[in-house]
């Protein structure tokens, strides 16, 4: 062992052996866990490890199964994503479920590289955005992590961080978006509209608490 990798170690070997296991959500063998809101047939699961997300405004809520909670406070989601031509989807996170209309609580990690909404992947939804270039193409697998640690957002795409927000201790109580605040709770993919269609595999989370 080199000395560089005996100060890695001593550096940072206690935080990795504190994170927790990844736990998967979905694999491609069926939505045991999962809930849809609205239109549950916008999520359908193809070539058995896929999620096609097509159809219409719906939401898929995480609700927890076996040993995988209902509820994050801190944590790392990551999944591989592919858009297609025009296709707005996302992740909420910190959010609960609803039956009806856009996620209330929690934040949403967009997803987007073409879609006319100037707010692409990666952005954390009119809150700290990445507008117009987008970090992901579209019809190309990538990797996404979501990383959630004390008021901290941290987004990275294909292993690079593109997009970080640090949450303000004192938030306005009227502003707009009042229920968008870090304070745990599920995750949720998102079917936008009619002809968006994106796709999810490899969906997994660990804990960081």
């Amino acid at each position: 062992m080199t000395l560089l990798q005996t100060i890695a170690i001593l550096l940072f070997g206690a935080a990795t052996a504190q994170a927790g296991e990844w736990k998967t959500l979905f694999d491609g063998s069926g939505l045991d866990g999962w809930k849809a809101s609205e239109v549950p047939g916008v999520f359908t699961i193809m070539d058995g490890d896929t999620l096609k997300v097509e159809g219409g405004r719906s939401h898929l809520f995480w609700m927890g199964a076996d040993s995988v909670p209902a509820t994050f406070t801190n944590f790392e989601f990551s999944a591989r994503v592919k858009t297609t031509p025009g296709s707005n989807g996302g992740v909420f996170f910190h959010t609960r479920y609803q039956e009806t209309g856009w996620p209330t609580h929690g934040y949403e990690a967009q997803v987007n590289s073409t879609h006319k909404d100037k707010r692409k992947t990666a952005s954390i939804y009119a809150v700290k955005d990445v507008e117009n270039d987008a970090p992901s193409t579209d019809g190309e697998w990538f990797d996404y992590l979501i990383r959630v640690k004390g008021r901290t957002i941290t987004i990275s795409v294909d292993g690079e961080v593109v997009n970080e927000y640090t949450e303000p201790a004192n938030l306005d109580p009227e502003e707009k978006f009042k229920d968008r605040r870090l304070s745990g709770g599920t995750f949720a993919l998102q079917g936008h509209d009619p002809k968006s269609i994106t796709y999810f595999r490899s969906i997994k989370v660990r804990s960081l608490d």
